[in-house]
């Protein structure tokens, strides 16, 4: 083989070789796998049939009743509610600042209420004592009533009103979105896909807020920054579905 043609190849050779070697890699797809891993930022805290994750506020003796699950779905139904206590629904976990998303029903004339920063100190008989409440009620209990809005569904119970009233009716699943941060100081309350209540965690304007409240006695209201989550017990029957929480 003539020499200046071998000559030729080698260079050739050498020169695809260099060419592949530093040409940028083709990026690496988005897998489904990487988007679940971006989803599972998200908790589920809804078993199927166990209330795996939760237990009844201050519940040591294991007397207490009311609560039932199925496919999923948290039911409390007062009339069957036996022992002696109060009988919330509490996480066994603690919580600071996280957003939640959960779906919620209830019976005519039901409420129930969304809590957060509960204690479960024996010196407490009831977590509103500690753990402020989003409220969950029929809607027709008070209607266009001013004085008692702040009292309707997706209040801020007994100290802010949200800007509108967009429960369903009895008997048909809801929707919350509550994200609470402590360190931006803000609560936000987005109930059916409206942003309507937007309150701080502390400071003067919460302090103002509580002292005008019936919790302005309360030695321990609001003051837990990080604190178990509440589903109430109260007249009627309530359930819960798909709920799940990310911390912030």
């Amino acid at each position: 083989m003539d020499i200046n043609y071998t000559k030729i190849i080698l260079i050739f050779s050498l020169t695809l070789f260099f060419n592949c070697k530093n040409s940028p890699k083709k990026q690496k797809e988005i897998t489904p796998e990487v988007n679940e891993m971006s989803y599972d930022e998200w908790t589920s805290l809804s078993n199927s049939n166990s209330l795996d994750g939760w237990h009844l506020f201050q519940n040591e003796s294991g007397e207490k009743t009311g609560w039932s699950v199925k496919d999923g779905i948290f039911t409390f139904n007062s009339e069957e509610a036996n022992g002696e206590g109060n009988k919330s629904l509490i996480t066994n976990e603690k919580y600071s600042s996280f957003e939640i998303q959960f779906e919620w029903k209830l019976s005519s004339n039901s409420n129930s209420g969304f809590m957060w920063g509960v204690s479960e100190d024996s010196q407490y008989e009831h977590p509103y004592l500690t753990g402020p409440e989003i409220q969950i009620i029929d809607a027709d209990i008070y209607g266009d009533d001013p004085e008692n809005q702040i009292h309707t569904t997706a209040a801020l119970y007994d100290m802010i009103a949200p800007d509108r009233v967009m429960a369903k009716d009895a008997g048909e699943w809801n929707t919350y979105h509550i994200i609470i941060n402590q360190e931006g100081n803000s609560g936000t309350v987005i109930h059916n896909g409206e942003e309507i209540n937007r309150f701080p965690l502390y400071g003067d304007e919460w302090d103002a807020m509580v002292e005008n409240s019936k919790f302005s006695e309360m030695k321990g209201f609001g003051k837990y920054q990080e604190g178990h989550l509440c589903l109430q017990d109260h007249p009627g029957i309530i359930s819960y579905r798909n709920i799940k929480i990310k911390r912030l």
